[in-house]
């Protein structure tokens, strides 16, 4: 055991009144502590005011979007749309700078549609859907 006579009883008391006092003398009385914390509690304020207008603002951008979009949608539906152009896919980097058309591209289905096929490791035909 840590404490088992008088006198270490009596050391260890003193040793926590000498903290108490020695806390009580270095401490600054609180007033510092209590206006940063005033402070710190009016920045908070400030910032959850400023977050909740930024807040409004979004949302009524956000209804004025749907609204528009909502128009436009409207708007769309009275306007009869011509059909797209077939338009073949922009060429990539390597087609361009080679002039030959990539290999995804260029790739066709082994065999056609309908014909059999070995299957699996050659254990009988697969038809090709």
């Amino acid at each position: 055991m840590l404490f088992t006579t008088t006198t270490q009883f009596a050391a260890l008391a003193l040793c926590l009144i000498a903290g108490w006092f020695f806390g009580l003398a270095s401490s600054s009385g609180g007033a510092k502590w209590k206006t940063r914390y005033a402070t710190e509690r009016e920045a908070h304020a400030g910032y959850r005011k400023q977050g909740d207008t930024a807040l409004a603002d979004a949302n009524r951008r956000i209804a004025e979007l749907e609204r528009e979009n909502a128009r436009l949608a409207k708007a769309a539906e009275a306007v009869p749309v011509a059909a797209p152009l077939a338009t073949t896919p922009a060429p990539t980097l390597a087609e361009r700078f080679t002039g030959r058309p990539s290999a995804a591209r260029a790739a066709r289905p082994a065999y056609p549609a309908g014909t059999t096929r070995a299957g699996w490791f050659d254990f009988g035909p697969r038809t090709r859907a």
